[in-house]
């Protein structure tokens, strides 16, 4: 409990900070047209974050991105905050009480309860030590590296020392003030942040059925236990829609004047998306066809140019000057190749190919949005709807690989939700035809359609509810399974956690005797998803300036000799591997086994002629 709760601590610490930061920007922008105090404070910690990221960056750029640079950042946001907090419970005050909410049915309360049970593997999942493939291969160490030095640089031992990397920038800042599990926990503020934005957008354009649905939805969907970055990106995209809609609502000849800043505010968001994932470009085609539909300004075009670039402009023209291509490696047909190959580049997409399969079957239902009724009464829940059409159809066209989808997934939840009432209501028109009650048929019909039809309608939809809530009750039952799960890899102590990794991590034992031990350079094989416990650097990987394939034709003296040249001192790599270069002519001549433990071997290089 203690651990848990100094980690949670620290996240609260950092989310008044956030909050401060960010309520402090908000404050200047016009009210948005529907206020609504929860979404708006969610709105301010995003915003916050991002303002965060990009003064982390800037003082990374310098050279000065220091812990007690960091810390003075994190005490000045929580002083921002305390400052203006009287303010906001005063706001918050004033809206409640020009508030009348209806009362809570009984199967809204039920889902409530439901929703909250679904929310348990997600509060305790971060608190497991990292050993998640990508968090292991580069976004945990390139976070390190930046943590240590306190700049930002080019780590070509990393599989992907070109990416914009601005929400591991938040990893880094968390790794100088704590240890590696606060990361996870920045991955999960993401998810929970999203959460209440979903919870509020459907409380505002639909109703509190569809609100717990969808949240439960994206709740199920997320994965709280890791330090990668699509959690992230997806609240950014999430943020950038309400900033958006908020901005559309706002439009001269509506009853709120003034939003320019929300479409200010809705690039930025975007841009510090776009400097977190490449995959976020893809939205701005979107966004773009919707914007010019309402606003052909210059003015206003320019405004929401310098606001997207502002957070990620950095890392496009650093890679533009250094290499040619501001998308490196992705961009390497058009710009030219680097450190890749062509035969790397073909290699890393028949990866995604492999992986590509069906998302998750939650969030099908999307298709059928369109036949509600809150499809037909609500402008917002079809814009939803557009978004998500979009996303599906330029997924289906890129990669099918769901984990690139993942930006899309909270509004795909929403819209999903909206789905799933539609086919409850077609299942309870189909139950009551069933059970003969045929002055009730109109209702299934009128659920489905929209043509709701007074006391058969309401009818049709009370049972729909019900089946709902079994939904929920379903996710909360697997959920709470998953909670046991998740408690299972807490690992408090040191020796728990050594056993939990030593586990989960595929040549943990080696790496870690290397980090403890190792006097030069290491080279890895086929251990990549297990670097980030290894000596810091270590280089290695099926791609890039390190490929195995340059070292793979060598004789054992050959490829002493090439390593020795290269500064190495040893060599790490599973059993499954051994025979590969244990059958090179002379290996055992200039190879010797240091350490073997877990299904690894640690070589040491023995002296060669030159």
């Amino acid at each position: 409990m203690i651990f848990a709760a100094a980690h949670y601590a620290a996240l609260a610490v950092f989310i008044t900070s956030s909050w401060g930061f960010g309520r402090a920007l908000l404050g200047r922008l016009a009210p948005p047209p529907r206020r609504d105090a929860w979404l708006e404070a969610a709105m301010a910690v995003a915003l916050g974050m991002g303002l965060f990221i990009c003064a982390f960056q800037a003082l990374a750029i310098f050279g000065a991105f220091r812990p007690g640079a960091t810390l003075a950042l994190v005490l000045a946001g929580v002083a921002a905050a305390a400052i203006q907090l009287p303010g906001w419970l005063r706001e918050r005050r004033a809206m409640r009480s020009g508030e009348a909410a209806a009362p809570w049915t009984r199967y809204e309360r039920i889902a409530a309860i439901a929703l909250a049970l679904v929310a348990l593997p997600a509060l305790v999942a971060p608190l497991a030590p990292p050993f998640a493939f990508d968090e292991l291969m580069y976004h945990l160490p390139y976070a390190r590296q930046v943590a240590q030095q306190g700049t930002l640089g080019i780590h070509d031992w990393l599989r992907y020392p070109w990416f914009p990397y601005n929400y591991n920038l938040l990893y880094a800042a968390a790794l100088q003030l704590g240890d590696d599990v606060l990361p996870h926990f920045l991955n999960a503020l993401a998810g929970a942040l999203s959460v209440v934005m979903l919870y509020r957008l459907g409380m505002q354009h639909a109703n509190r059925l569809t609100a717990c649905i969808g949240a439960a939805i994206w709740l199920g969907l997320g994965d709280y236990s890791n330090a990668l970055i699509d959690m992230g990106v997806a609240l950014f995209v999430l943020s950038a829609c309400v900033a958006l809609w908020w901005w559309r609502e706002s439009q001269p000849g509506r009853p709120v004047h003034g939003g320019m800043r929300w479409l200010g505010l809705a690039a930025f968001f975007l841009g510090v998306a776009a400097g977190s994932k490449y995959q976020a470009l893809v939205f701005m085609p979107l966004v773009a066809l919707f914007v010019v539909r309402q606003e052909r300004s210059p003015k206003a075009w320019a405004l929401a140019l310098v606001c997207f670039l502002l957070p990620c402009i950095y890392w496009y023209a650093r890679n533009f000057v250094m290499t040619g291509d501001p998308f490196n490696p992705i961009g390497a047909r058009v710009f030219g190749f680097t450190e890749w190959t062509p035969a790397d580049y073909v290699q890393q997409v028949a990866d995604v190919r492999v992986h590509a399969e069906m998302p998750n079957a939650l969030i099908w239902s999307f298709f059928l949005a369109p036949f509600g009724v809150l499809w037909k009464r609500s402008a917002a829940v079809r814009a939803a709807g557009w978004f998500c059409l979009y996303s599906v159809a330029v997924w289906v066209v890129t990669s099918r690989y769901p984990r690139y989808l993942m930006a899309s997934f909270p509004l795909l939840a929403l819209v999903s939700a909206v789905g799933w009432q539609v086919l409850f209501g077609w299942i309870s028109s189909g139950l009551r035809r069933l059970f003969g009650r045929k002055d009730e048929r109109e209702a299934g019909a009128a659920v489905a359609t929209g043509a709701m039809s007074r006391d058969t309608a309401r009818a049709g939809a009370r049972m729909g509810d019900w089946v709902a809530v079994l939904l929920l009750a379903v996710l909360a039952a697997v959920a709470v399974r998953q909670t046991a799960v998740k408690v299972g890899m807490i690992s408090v102590t040191p020796e728990t956690r050594e056993a939990f990794l030593r586990k989960h991590v595929p040549g943990y034992a080696a790496m870690d005797y290397l980090r403890r031990n190792a006097t030069g350079r290491v080279y890895q094989v086929a251990l990549n998803e297990a670097i980030y416990y290894g000596p810091n650097p270590i280089w290695g990987d099926t791609l890039g300036p390190w490929r195995y394939t340059d070292f793979g034709k060598l004789s054992g003296g050959d490829l002493a000799r090439k390593l020795t040249g290269l500064g190495f001192v040893a060599v790490v790599l599973p059993d499954s591997v051994v025979p590969v270069f244990s059958a090179r002519v002379d290996f055992d001549k200039y190879f010797a086994v240091q350490f073997e433990q877990d299904g690894s071997r640690v070589y040491r290089i023995l002296p060669v002629a030159p």
